[in-house]
């Protein structure tokens, strides 16, 4: 519903402005300083509310128009959402510094600029734009707060106005979500493709191990079969030259020096594919 303020009691009277009468007065100060960011090294603004005070009165929306319509009463306009506020008055009161003070706020990182002193009222004959619940109490109609928990609006545009505001924010919600769905995939498949591909490497290193195995264990079926004692230690890659080498750190000795300088860099040994620091050569007495 839409229609103007009129006070239903007395009026608050602006502390600054002569003549100025509303039904909503919120007082401020609010303290402006510097303050050093010791990681980009830059002076950055900081506000802080140090006072607040709201005063309010009972008050009505009532038609535009005198005779018709019916008058509404406002509750607890204060829980609104999009509660407007004209500003009355506003000063700045700049800090008096002396060069001690300023020494003193340089070696602090804090540097004081001032108290601002504002004054915002919702004045009488305001056109407002109300959206909430309305329930008849006796002969009063009242909007106050939806109880289902949604929002409540008193605001100074006209109600198309505040849709298509309300529209565009839903617009901007449902865009964040998106690309918030978006990028969440991306992360997600990227954590599954790298899982994949060490489950994929640790089972191509298996499969080499039970080749290992498998070649180890037809050898010495060859060994027990042929009765050769010179197959004992010979190289797994090319089971004919004697293993000459110590793999470190894993102490695999499996490899003649040939087939150790043969094997691609990085080199690891063929047993158990842990990477080779240093070779110390193998001699048998």
């Amino acid at each position: 519903l839409s229609g103007v303020v009129r006070s239903v009691k007395e009026t608050l009277s602006s502390q600054f402005v002569e003549n100025c009468k509303g039904v909503v007065q919120r007082l401020t100060l609010q303290e402006h300083k510097m303050v050093w960011n010791r990681t980009t090294h830059l002076w950055n603004d900081y506000e802080k509310i140090i006072h607040q005070r709201t005063n309010t009165t009972p008050f009505d929306l009532v038609p535009q128009e005198e005779g018709t319509g019916v008058t509404v009463r406002v509750m607890k306009p204060l829980d609104a959402a999009e509660l407007s506020l004209e500003t009355v008055y506003e000063k700045f009161h700049p800090s008096i510094q002396s060069f001690t003070d300023v020494i003193g706020h340089y070696i602090s990182g804090e540097r004081p600029k001032g108290i601002q002193e504002t004054e915002q009222m919702l004045k009488v004959v305001t056109a407002l734009t109300g959206v909430g619940e309305l329930v008849l109490d006796n002969t009063t109609i009242k909007l106050q707060p939806p109880k289902q928990g949604m929002p409540y609006y008193l605001s100074s545009v006209d109600f198309n106005t505040l849709l298509q505001k309300q529209e565009s924010n839903v617009r901007f919600w449902k865009i964040l979500t998106v690309v918030f769905g978006f990028a969440t995939c991306a992360v997600l498949f990227f954590i599954l493709q790298k899982q994949y591909r060490h489950h994929r490497e640790r089972r191509h290193l298996k499969q080499m191990q039970d080749e290992f195995r498998q070649a180890q264990d037809r050898l010495m079926r060859e060994m027990n079969a042929e009765g050769g004692e010179t197959l004992k230690n010979a190289c797994v890659i090319c089971l004919s030259n004697t293993k000459s080498c110590v793999f470190l750190e894993c102490g695999h000795v499996c490899s003649c020096n040939e087939c150790y300088w043969a094997l691609p860099e990085p080199k690891r040994c063929p047993i158990c594919r842990q990477a080779i620091s240093r070779v110390v050569p193998l001699y048998n007495s």
